[in-house]
């Protein structure tokens, strides 16, 4: 299957990624690569690509990576809902808040209740 995926060049400190056209099993470092469509450069947010052939490519078969998607439904190539591209392991952290609060608050009422009432029974027996 091929991919539409980028692939860092540049020096140190100073990232620039060309947009290609790859085999997936392949690194984008092995240079095997089918065609060059594109360039970007996050410092100055520069993008140049080649939209007649990455439509060709999308209409052949192949996939474009999550930030890659993201990057061709911005500049208007093609059509349809973003990706997140974040880690899945790690959730929003405001839904846990609100799952933890409201579960927490109505178990701790009903144990203490439940102890004092065992405390005045006890007393009451040892009398």
């Amino acid at each position: 299957m091929l991919k539409i995926r980028m692939q860092r060049i540049g020096r140190i400190n100073m990232p620039a990624y060309r947009i290609i056209v790859a085999e997936h099993t392949r690194g984008p470092k092995t240079g095997n690569i089918v065609e060059k469509v594109g360039t970007y450069n996050p410092k100055s947010k520069e993008r140049v690509l080649d939209a007649e052939r990455i439509k060709y490519w999308l209409s052949v078969g192949a996939k474009a990576s999550g930030t890659v998607h993201n990057m061709l439904i911005s500049a208007g190539i093609i059509t349809g809902k973003k990706i997140n591209v974040l880690p899945k392991k790690h959730p929003p952290v405001v839904e846990k808040i609100e799952e933890k609060v409201a579960p927490e608050a109505t178990p701790t009422a009903e144990p203490v209740a439940e102890e004092k009432k065992e405390e005045v029974a006890a007393e009451a027996v040892t009398q």
